[in-house]
């Protein structure tokens, strides 16, 4: 089965959480650097804020890094979905059930003038009646019920 990329769960999973770590990468850099830099320029900085400060700018790197690389991936996976051809769709004629029943009909004029059909008992004819009543409505499964090829 064939889904459209807009349809995956999996696509859109990429894309969001590839926008959220970006975006929460780019906040923890923007924030702790701001942070850093008044207090550096202040005097008032402490080695929390220094020593701490500098390993989560470099964890918002990363986060940002991996949020930026998942939206080039996803757009990237939506340009090569974009050349793969669409799947021509199949033409399926519609089941001409008159000329089904039509072979039918002539072998049973065909056969009540044979022998061999005289000595056909009622009991078979209301046991094939109860199967053709059996697969009425049901989709297709006349066909398989009786091996007739519907090609």
């Amino acid at each position: 089965m064939k889904k459209s990329l807009t349809r995956s769960i999996s696509y859109w999973f990429l894309l969001v959480l590839s926008l959220v770590s970006a975006g929460v990468g780019a906040w923890l850099i923007s924030d702790n650097a701001s942070i850093m830099t008044a207090k550096l320029l202040d005097g008032t900085a402490t080695g929390v804020e220094v020593y701490v400060g500098q390993p989560m700018i470099v964890v918002g790197a990363v986060l940002l890094g991996a949020g930026v690389i998942g939206v080039l991936l996803a757009l990237a996976l939506a340009a090569a979905k974009s050349f793969v051809p669409a799947a021509a769709p199949v033409v399926v004629e519609p089941i001409d059930w008159a000329a089904e029943t039509a072979p039918a009909t002539d072998a049973s004029t065909d056969s009540a003038t044979d022998v061999d059909a005289s000595e056909k008992t009622t009991d078979d004819a209301s046991e094939e009646d109860r199967i053709e009543e059996d697969q009425n409505g049901s989709s297709g499964s006349t066909a398989t019920a009786t091996n007739i090829s519907v090609r």
